[in-house]
């Protein structure tokens, strides 16, 4: 069988990964954010019993990969929370984030989902132009909420 079909991925040396540790953190953001509103629904009692059980094993089975994946390219799984210096880490430490509870020293993950859960609408324009002729002008609108509209 040729290689790319192979079902076993072989681990590159460690200086090789690449984009793989980047791509991880955000996959890994973004697991942990969907867990943070599936908990959300079901504290509000939005979600029945089969669509919690589902989401839950999608979950678990997504975090399975993820560490499958750190496997391969070598990667500590703990290295995968950024330090963002002054503005704190993206993802909680150990001990983990429980959404609505409100921490000393918020997460790039926790003020992510606080946002999802409160809504935020971006607006803007921006004219570009030349020699004062203004010949394109963009009126941008971006609504982030994990609420339906």
């Amino acid at each position: 069988m040729p290689p790319e079909f192979s079902n076993q991925l072989t681990a590159p040396k460690s200086n090789q990964a690449g984009l793989a540790p980047l791509l991880l953190t955000l996959v890994e953001l973004i697991r942990q954010l969907m867990e943070a509103q599936v908990i959300r629904r079901m504290d509000r009692g939005e979600m029945s019993d089969r669509d919690l059980d589902r989401a839950a094993e999608s979950l678990r089975k997504l975090e399975e990969q993820v560490i499958h994946i750190c496997k391969i390219f070598e990667i500590d799984p703990a290295d995968l929370n950024i330090d963002l210096g002054e503005v704190g880490t993206l993802l909680p430490k150990t001990g983990g984030y429980y959404p609505g509870e409100r921490s000393s020293s918020p997460t790039i993950l926790e003020l992510l989902d606080r946002l999802l859960n409160t809504g935020v609408v971006l607006q803007g324009d921006v004219d570009l132009g030349l020699a004062d002729v203004d010949l394109i002008h963009a009126k941008l609108q971006l609504v982030l909420t994990s609420k339906p509209l």
